[in-house]
């Protein structure tokens, strides 16, 4: 289960050192990164991938795009005996990262974004009503 926000810096060859924290629940295999429509992009380990790839695969024929956007756009990569992963060059500029990043634990996968990216989205979103979902629940 993957929580908590970690400020990072992607190198000059585009690739990101995973905090120690996160390796040994990412394994050592591949891991798959895709891109999410929020603007950032999905970091799977292997297990997590492979469910999330069967879900997508089984949408209906009228969800072909989404099935497109998120297995189309699919790159399986190698974390390095350093931990670094090398994030492709179209996926780093869909999600227009380009330096300084932001890498969440979302529960079963991680979302590495654009630092600034992040921040405006947000305090976006912190200026709008809160979710239904979330007006009943007790902190």
């Amino acid at each position: 289960m993957f929580q908590g926000a970690s400020s990072l810096n992607l190198d000059a060859k585009g690739r990101l050192s995973v905090p120690t924290r996160h390796r040994d629940a990412l394994g050592a295999g591949q891991l798959t990164i895709t891109k999410h429509p929020d603007g950032c992009l999905m970091v799977f380990p292997a297990a997590a991938w492979e469910g999330f790839r069967a879900r997508i695969a089984a949408l209906p024929m009228d969800a072909i795009w989404w099935r497109r956007f998120y297995l189309g756009n699919a790159l399986e990569v190698d974390m390095d005996a350093s931990g670094r992963v090398l994030i492709a060059p179209e996926l780093r500029s869909y999600a227009g990262v380009t330096r300084e990043a932001i890498l969440l634990g979302m529960g079963s996968y991680l979302e590495l974004w654009d630092a600034q990216a992040y921040a405006a989205k947000e305090a976006e979103a912190l200026k709008a009503p809160m979710p239904d979902a979330l007006k009943e629940f007790s902190f």
